[in-house]
């Protein structure tokens, strides 16, 4: 809860009383006027009343009661008053909706703005209309499964009181580890975690079908489609590369920054989705073409500074726009409609069945852990899934042809080659011409990066 410092920083404010729940003819509790309080020491529980400093401009008095003793009231005056010196209401009967939004107040210090707009999105229009006026420490599972049942009923989708569901549990999980609660009621999670739909992804005939056709109608996307199915990067990353980023003698990009949409409306550059994502990336020969034709295009290289390489006179792209367009041109090209962000699942693929082990592929996508690109990112192609069938119909074949002289098998590969010899070293590992002599733009650490 915000509130103004108490400058005088006095601890002594406040006062402890006894009352009850007694009621007389006419159903009014009597509080602190019950005859009994005098008559019987027992009678009753403690409570204390303190005023707190303005808060929007207004005082008021926080009443707390349900103390078995005089002691236990008059440590928690003491508790409170000492919040107050910091600005800190350490209100033992906080409700929800105040926890939570003191619980965002500090997680923007922390969170990117695209994330924290979610948060609260999800916090003020949802959780705290139905959760916020219940103590904290009287929350339930009740409450929030009873949550769950109106959100459904009102056609909410899964998806979306999954994730409600997730950020509570986020907020709740901050409750425990300070102290305010036992334990988070929102684990394990109501919801199980919807499935994700299957995903659908283009074929290599379809990929050079649509970067044909949109060299041809719309240059501009072709080059955007080109970078991110030959490096792998995100869209963000691709929207906000700089040409002050860009090494086309060298072969590398940096980056550095990502493009992100606030509430779908303000664009912001905000730093890469993690640690690692802030790396060196290789350009191949036709990644390198792509760029090459967007700084040979009016406005390619806006300022002496940089500028963006995919823009509209300066300016960058909006997400949303882009994928629109996308869409549309997936629809003129005859393709199906895929995410922007399946042309990284898919240069995953062409890698796989390329025979790029997955190790190199994980640090050329700027993985922080392998378990990601082997649980996410390895979709199975009809290319992978031919040349993970016909290798091992191919080594037995080799073998019958050693022992028995049987012709070997020939099938035919969906790239259309002659099967090699297993023992044969695969493309990436043959010999290759000298690096460049002059040395990279590298930033500290870089030596750890590996490309394919």
């Amino acid at each position: 809860m915000r509130c103004s410092p108490n400058p005088s920083g006095d601890q002594s404010r406040g006062r402890v009383y006894r009352r009850c729940g007694c009621r007389d003819d006419h159903h009014r509790q009597l509080g602190t006027h019950c005859p009994n309080l005098a008559a019987d020491p027992l009678h009753g529980t403690w409570a204390f009343a303190v005023d707190t400093p303005p808060v929007d401009g207004h005082r008021h008095t926080v009443r707390r009661a349900g103390f078995p003793d005089e002691l236990d009231a008059r440590i928690a005056l003491r508790r409170f008053n000492e919040g107050l010196a910091l600005c800190v209401i350490t209100d033992p009967r906080q409700r929800t909706g105040d926890y939570l939004r003191d619980w965002l107040d500090e997680k923007e210090l922390r969170l990117k703005p695209t994330t924290m707009a979610r948060y609260r999105s999800y916090t003020e229009q949802d959780l705290i209309p139905a959760i916020g006026a219940i103590p904290l420490v009287d929350l339930t599972r009740r409450h929030l499964s009873a949550f769950v049942t109106a959100q459904l009923r009102r056609g909410r989708g899964k998806v979306t009181v999954y994730r409600i569901l997730a950020t509570l549990s986020s907020a709740l999980s901050s409750a425990v580890y300070d102290g305010l609660l036992a334990r988070n009621p929102a684990k394990p999670p109501l919801l199980p975690r919807p499935v994700s739909a299957p995903r659908r992804l283009w074929t290599e005939e379809q990929t050079a079908r649509f970067l044909r056709f949109t060299h041809v109608t719309d240059p501009l996307y072709a080059d955007l489609a080109e970078l991110m199915i030959g490096t792998g990067i995100r869209k963000g990353e691709a929207l906000a590369l700089h040409w002050d980023d860009v090494h086309l003698p060298d072969r590398v990009l940096f980056v550095r920054a990502t493009l992100s949409a606030i509430d779908n409306n303000q664009l912001l550059l905000t730093a890469p989705k993690t640690k690692a994502s802030r790396m060196w990336v290789a350009v191949s020969d036709r990644v390198a073409s792509a760029l090459n034709d967007r700084a040979d295009t009016p406005f390619g290289n806006i300022t002496d500074g940089g500028g963006y390489v995919f823009h509209r006179h300066g300016r960058p792209l909006h997400p949303k726009n882009v994928l629109d367009h996308f869409h549309l041109l997936c629809d003129k090209a005859g393709v199906p409609r895929i995410a922007l962000h399946d042309l990284r699942h898919l240069m995953t693929s062409f890698a796989l069945a390329a025979g790029v082990p997955l190790p190199v592929i994980s640090k050329t996508l700027r993985h922080r852990t392998l378990s990601t690109s082997a649980n996410i990112y390895a979709e199975l192609t009809k290319l992978a899934a031919r040349a993970a069938v016909d290798a091992v119909a191919w080594i037995l074949d080799s073998a019958d042809h050693d022992v028995l002289g049987l012709p070997t098998c020939r099938a035919q590969r969906p790239w259309r080659q002659r099967p090699r010899l297993h023992r044969q070293l695969p493309a990436y590992q043959h010999t290759r011409a000298a690096e460049p002599a002059t040395p990279w733009p590298m930033w500290p650490g870089d030596h750890h990066a590996t490309t394919s």
